[in-house]
């Protein structure tokens, strides 16, 4: 099952997708995609690993701020070698948790640079994800942020990142069994509310 957590900086998505892979199996791997440049970026990562051990549950953690579908194909294809069929689940298979898409995608977009031609490379990669994604046959879990919400960035780089965010959330949306919008901790299931024209 593929699920999409979103929502605004510090609305409680990260700890509402913990929870929920928390019971979905006995133990879980947690793709961090964040890479820390300073301090304050040091200090938050250090706080969600003491999180998560704290919580009790066996989590591993693999840090990625770049390789994201390569690794996810990794896990893919060590889960069928543990299946005895490609769609039957191994009982103690983990669920996988990527936090976050967004900080991915800053990645992905800062080691292109700056160019003109960025764009559709990041697209590039936002296909391939959506691919590797859309045929991961465990649970995985993905937390992005909305940041389309707010102010347009008044420089080029921000409004790509910003135009950028919104088109790989749409596709993760599509592709997801569910998708969670979480606003001041709680959270909504929003496919089972969707309106079809």
């Amino acid at each position: 099952m593929i699920i999409t957590v979103t929502g605004g900086a510090r609305s409680g998505k990260s700890s509402f997708a913990e929870k929920w892979c928390m019971k979905q199996a006995e133990r879980g791997i947690y793709i961090a995609t964040a890479q820390a440049f300073d301090d304050e970026m040091r200090e938050r990562i250090r706080l969600h690993q003491s999180v998560r051990v704290d919580s009790g549950f066996a989590w591993e953690t693999k840090e990625e701020p770049l390789r994201l579908a390569a690794l996810l194909c990794e896990l893919a294809q060590s889960n069928d070698r543990s299946s005895s069929s490609i769609n039957e689940p191994v009982a103690d298979e983990p669920v996988v948790l990527v936090d976050c898409l967004t900080l991915w995608l800053s990645n992905i977009l800062l080691a292109y640079g700056d160019g003109r031609e960025v764009e559709q490379q990041v697209l590039d990669e936002i296909e391939r994800l959506a691919s590797v994604v859309s045929s991961y046959s465990g649970n995985l879990v993905l937390v992005t942020n909305e940041v389309g919400d707010g102010i347009v960035p008044e420089y080029r780089l921000g409004r790509v990142y910003r135009d950028l965010s919104g088109i790989m959330n749409r596709k993760m949306a599509e592709i997801s069994q569910q998708v969670f919008l979480v606003t001041a901790g709680i959270p909504i299931e929003l496919k089972s509310r969707e309106y079809r024209l």
